[in-house]
Order: structure tokens, then C-alpha cells, then sequence
């Protein structure tokens, strides 16, 4: 009787030792995250840093070199059309000092002294003139009365007209004279130390554009060079953005193509199109030290101005170009996908259980990719197999509620 109870205990012991292993031994489903295969829009884009700019920005430059005054206009003020801008007045001359003013003394004597040699010469030339005229006359009135010869008489006029030469050249003798003695006396009139008002001869420089003050190249007062940037002016409402993207993105872009312009500032992305791809590229360091080749792509904004009256010129913006865009596409998320055989397959859950589907993928947009063949539009697929999942493994999925997820049998 107790060897048969002993038994029974035993058998019972066996039997749930037994339980135990097959429980602990038996297939467990997978955990798995899912997702379903949906028509839904896809765009193919590509994304990079961006910067407003004004399309038409005006520098206005020094014409000539000169002393210009100091600009009151800040950035951001009013340039109406034909406004000045910034005035340029003549430089002033250098400084004499002691032996400059006594060199310039002492030429002004030498002019004043030259100019009193000259006025004598031409005194002088003006006697002789009048005796040379008077002498003609004399000879003139004997000729007609046949007291002297022809060749008397053209001797005569000929020294008439030497004497009247010689005066114009001594009457424009004294101008030089005057001119130089001027010249002299203006060394020592015009000085940067000499008392006076205004510099005369100003040149005026006014705003090509009605527009605002765009940066201030100089703004206090000082001596500038012919063609010196001084001041830029542009009309803000017409703004443009320019983009540098990798040589290898720009080849896709096409110039009426759609982009977005996000991360600006507003609730929404602009609207915008590409105008131009510019044909040549250029070598820039990435911030990672790496050569890179890119090219710059200019977009206008074609959302209403109402909407980016804010942006200024050089604010910083996020563009997206979209270079493929479809309304209606089978897509499943990129991290369904896996490689095999060479080629494409997912995992489609099928009654609780994983099955291997090969697909044939098409546009990939990062985060989406196109399927033109292998899956049909409802089906759930696994997103992010593990090694866990094979082809018939029993799985079970995350209850999609947004939020950290239970588990609940396939």
C-alpha cells in the first residue's frame, strides 16, 4: 500500500517535471513590430541648408577717390530711388611745414618777380608796335606819292607785323606769368591747416534702386579709393534662395522643379521653385575636413509675400527639393526590406506566422520605399527582422497605440 502511494507520487512528480521542459522547451512566438503595406503619396527629395538672399543688391562704390563724409543712413533704413546715399568732398591737401611754407614763399616771390619781367617785355613789345605801325603808315602815304620803292614799303609791313606778333606773345607772357604766380600763392591758400568753409566740388552719391540699406561697407567719416565699396542697397521684397548642394544631387534637380522650404520660422513650409542650376561647380571643406563638390541652385518663392514678410536677406532656411513625387504608391517602411538571393524580400505576416516574400522594390524616399511587385496593399510586413524571425516562425506584434505596446497574439 505505501510502495504504491510511492509510486503514485512519483509518476505525478515525473509528470510535472515533464510539463515543466515541454513548456520551457516548447517554440515561443516572436515578438514583432509590423506595419501595413498602404497606398499612400511618396516624394523622393533631397534636403540641404539654405540662405534668403536679395535678388537685385546694388554697390554702390567710390567714383573717385576723395574724403567722404560720415554715412547717417543704418541698415535697414529707407534708400529711395535717386536718394543720397554718401557724399564725397575733395581731399585735403598736405600739411606745409616750416620749410614747405618757405619754399612756397619763395616761389611765390620768383612768380610775382617773373610776372613784372614779363608786363615790362610786353610794355616794351606794345612801344615797338606803335612805332612799327606808325612807320608803315609814314611809308604807306610815300609810296603813293612815288617817293620810295615797293620793296621800302614791304619791309615796312613786315616789321609791322613781327611788332604786332611779338606783342600777342608778350600779352599771353603775362598771362602765364599771372596763371603761375596764382598757382604759387595757392600752394599756401589751400592747406589742410588753412582756415575755411566747405570744400567745394562735392560728388553726390545717390541710391540706384528704391530700396533699404542692405550693409554698411564704411560708415564713418575718411579718405577713400577710386572704386571702394561704400554701402549696399536692394529692395527686400524680392527675395531669392540660395542653396549649395552635392554635385551629385544637382544633376538631379531640374530647373521648374517643386521645393519646400521648411525650418524658417513660420507654421508652415513655403512654397517654392527652382530657377536655375548653375552650370559650374566648386570645392568646398565640409565641417568634418572633407573636400566636397557642390554646386549652387537658385529658387524664387512662390508663396505669397504675405505669408515670409519676415524673412530678410541672409536668413537661414531648410530646402527640399523634390525631385520624384507620386499621390498614389504602394509603399512599405525601408526597414522591411532585406536583401536575398539578390534580390528584395519582406516578411508578411500570415496567420500568426512569418512568411518570406520576394518584392520587387522601386522609389526609396529614406524612410519609404516604393513596392511594384510581390505584396498587395493591406498586408501587414515586418519591420525590422531580427534573427529571430525565418520563414514560418510564429510571431506576435506590438498593439500599435503609439504608445510603449503589448503584446497580443497573430
Amino acid at each position: 500500500m505505501v510502495a504504491s502511494k510511492r509510486l503514485k507520487g512519483l509518476l505525478i512528480l515525473s509528470a510535472l517535471v515533464l510539463a515543466a521542459l515541454t513548456f520551457g522547451f516548447w517554440p515561443r512566438a516572436v515578438p514583432v513590430e509590423t506595419a501595413e503595406a498602404a497606398r499612400r503619396p511618396l516624394a523622393i527629395t533631397v534636403e540641404e541648408e539654405a540662405r534668403t538672399r536679395v535678388k537685385e543688391r546694388y554697390v554702390v562704390h567710390a567714383p573717385v577717390a576723395g574724403l567722404m563724409r560720415r554715412i547717417d543712413l543704418e541698415v535697414g533704413d529707407a534708400a529711395p530711388l535717386g536718394a543720397v546715399i554718401a557724399s564725397l568732398d575733395p581731399t585735403l591737401p598736405a600739411v606745409l611745414d616750416p620749410r614747405g611754407r618757405a619754399e612756397a614763399e619763395a616761389r611765390v616771390a620768383a612768380a610775382r618777380a617773373e610776372l613784372e619781367r614779363r608786363e615790362a617785355g610786353a610794355r616794351q613789345a606794345e612801344a615797338e608796335a606803335q612805332l612799327a605801325a606808325s612807320e608803315f603808315t609814314r611809308i604807306e602815304g610815300l609810296l603813293g606819292r612815288g617817293l620810295v620803292s615797293q620793296r621800302e614799303f614791304d619791309q615796312a609791313q613786315a616789321s609791322l607785323r613781327a611788332r604786332e606778333a611779338g606783342k600777342r606773345a608778350a600779352d599771353s607772357a603775362v598771362d602765364v606769368g599771372r596763371y603761375e604766380l596764382e598757382a604759387a600763392r595757392a600752394v599756401l591758400r589751400y592747406t589742410a591747416g588753412a582756415e575755411g568753409g566747405r570744400p567745394v566740388g562735392t560728388v553726390a552719391l545717390r541710391s540706384p534702386v528704391d530700396g533699404v540699406v542692405l550693409k554698411l561697407h564704411q560708415e564713418s567719416a575718411g579718405v577713400v579709393s577710386a572704386g571702394q565699396p561704400l554701402i549696399e542697397v536692394g529692395d527686400p521684397a524680392g527675395l531669392e534662395v540660395e542653396c549649395e548642394v552635392l554635385s551629385r544631387d544637382a544633376v538631379r534637380i531640374a530647373p521648374g522643379g517643386r521645393v519646400l522650404l521648411e525650418r524658417w520660422g513660420g507654421d508652415t513650409p513655403l512654397e517654392g521653385v527652382v530657377r536655375l542650376v548653375e552650370p559650374t561647380g566648386f570645392t568646398k571643406i565640409s565641417a568634418l575636413g572633407v573636400e566636397e563638390q557642390r554646386v549652387r541652385v537658385i529658387v524664387d518663392i512662390t508663396s505669397p509675400p504675405a505669408e515670409w514678410q519676415r524673412l530678410g536677406d541672409g536668413y537661414r532656411v531648410e530646402a527640399r527639393f523634390v525631385v520624384w513625387e507620386r499621390q498614389d504608391v504602394l509603399t512599405v517602411p525601408t526597414s522591411a526590406l532585406f536583401r536575398r538571393d539578390g534580390g528584395h524580400a519582406v516578411f508578411v505576416v500570415e496567420r500568426g506566422r512569418a512568411r518570406v516574400r520576394t518584392v520587387v522594390p522601386g522609389h526609396g524616399s529614406g524612410l519609404l520605399t516604393e513596392i511594384a511587385e510581390g505584396i498587395a496593399a493591406g498586408e501587414r510586413v515586418v519591420v525590422h527582422p531580427g534573427e529571430s524571425v525565418a520563414d514560418g516562425v510564429r510571431v506576435r506584434r506590438f498593439r500599435e497605440n503609439g504608445t510603449h505596446a503589448d503584446f497580443t497574439v497573430e
